[in-house]
């Protein structure tokens, strides 16, 4: 039996058609393009013949379209990260690295936008850390220390990113070295590093809180992968 002849790719004009239409439509928030049976009315072609052109866009990154919920211009979303996958493929370094390159940014921003209630709490938060009564206790709280900052940031995506990262973190048993004893000694280096982030981000010094932030993660760093005892 005859294997039957492939569609012939739509031509330019309904191609180019289509592509002015998806310009000039106004659309939703969402982007969301009308349903099919409306768009290939206003064009005068059949379903058939759209969806040949729907898909061309498709593959080149203009629209993306998902069944029972629509076609939508633009990228198709990217969908959200499998915590455990993304755990199974890190090590401690590149978990460090990524720490450094957003954390910095999210104390430069909280220190333009905290409210005098999260500073008190970022206060209260170092002094809570430093009378931890273990190490489990103490790293819950140094945890909510880290994550009040990224939420006085104000920026929600930066906000997802770092609960993506803390995600990461949980999902990992790597070994991280610890002094000796059952709690944090009083000279733990987090608690000046902390000390040194919360007077720059009070004091509204964005830079200042951006440099402590990353002195002190790049300590955690060198500890955590052996260049410091």
């Amino acid at each position: 039996m005859q294997a039957a002849a492939p569609h012939p790719p739509p031509g330019p004009d309904l191609l180019g058609q289509l592509r002015r239409y998806v310009a000039e439509t106004r659309l939703p928030d969402d982007g969301r393009l009308p349903n099919e049976r409306t768009m290939a009315s206003a064009l005068g072609v059949t379903r058939a013949e759209l969806r040949k052109c729907l898909a061309v866009l498709e593959s080149e990154g203009q629209i993306w379209r998902q069944v029972g919920k629509g076609t939508f211009v633009g990228p198709r979303p990217p969908r959200s990260p499998d915590i455990a996958d993304l755990a199974a493929r890190t090590n401690p370094t590149q978990m460090m690295r990524a720490r450094i390159a957003l954390e910095p940014e999210l104390a430069h921003l909280a220190a333009l936008n905290a409210s005098a209630g999260e500073i008190a709490e970022l206060k209260e938060l170092t002094r809570a850390c430093r009378t931890a009564r273990n190490w489990r206790e103490y790293e819950a709280r140094d945890a909510r220390f880290h994550h009040c900052i990224a939420h006085a940031a104000r920026n929600p995506v930066l906000l997802a990113m770092l609960d993506t990262l803390n995600g990461v973190r949980r999902a990992v048993t790597w070994g991280r070295p610890r002094p000796e004893g059952d709690r944090p000694s009083p000279s733990h280096h987090s608690f000046a590093d902390h000390d040194a982030i919360v007077d720059a981000i009070s004091h509204g010094e964005a830079v200042k809180a951006a440099d402590a932030m990353r002195r002190h993660l790049q300590t955690v760093e060198d500890r955590l992968v052996g260049r410091l005892p």
